[in-house]
């Protein structure tokens, strides 16, 4: 193990001066393992495939900040790691939008009236909502912007942007809801 981490430290030192081919060398002893552990956390061999490619596109733009050659393993596994956990977050925040979408949307029905009457029913109740909760409800379900984007193109604050998101979602539940009830 002790060897492991000479080898590594001189092939980092090798390519911080310059020599392109420690790289190619680093890339050689690391490539399956960078992949073993995304897959791992990623469970997707495609997208571990994935990872361990932008982890070594992120560790050679670094490479050159690393004052200690010999931890290039634990550095290493620490971005294919980090990385790793991105892809899981992208992965999550696009199901709960998913699934968000599907609450908001309106089932197919057998009677196409009774169909378009849930989605006028829906729209018009949207449109009872307050101007900046619309506006946040387009941006993050038709449009498909980050809560993040949204704050930043609002030019408001991530929790402002929840908030507003959240209590459309509530006063739309409630429309809908008490809608349902006097039927």
């Amino acid at each position: 193990m002790k060897k492991d981490s000479h080898i590594d430290a001189k092939l980092v030192t090798a390519y911080q001066a310059g020599d392109q081919s420690a790289i190619a060398e680093l890339v050689k002893r690391w490539h399956l393992i960078f992949c073993t552990k995304a897959f791992w956390i990623v469970k997707d061999a495609d997208l571990s495939k994935d990872i361990a490619q932008d982890s070594w596109q992120t560790i050679m733009d670094k490479l050159h900040t690393l004052q200690k050659p010999s931890s290039f393993k634990s550095w290493a596994l620490r971005i294919v790691y980090s990385k790793s956990l991105d892809v899981l977050r992208e992965l999550s925040r696009k199901r709960i939008q998913e699934t968000e979408f599907k609450m908001l949307q309106v089932s197919f029905v057998e009677d196409d009236k009774e169909n378009t009457e849930l989605k006028d029913m829906l729209l018009k109740a949207i449109k009872h909502l307050p101007k900046q909760q619309q506006i946040v409800l387009r941006l993050f379900y038709t449009e498909s912007y980050s809560l993040k984007e949204i704050s930043t193109l609002l030019n408001i604050s991530i929790g402002t942007t929840k908030s507003r998101l959240f209590h459309a979602r509530e006063k739309l539940k409630l429309i809908l809801k008490n809608k349902n009830y006097e039927n």
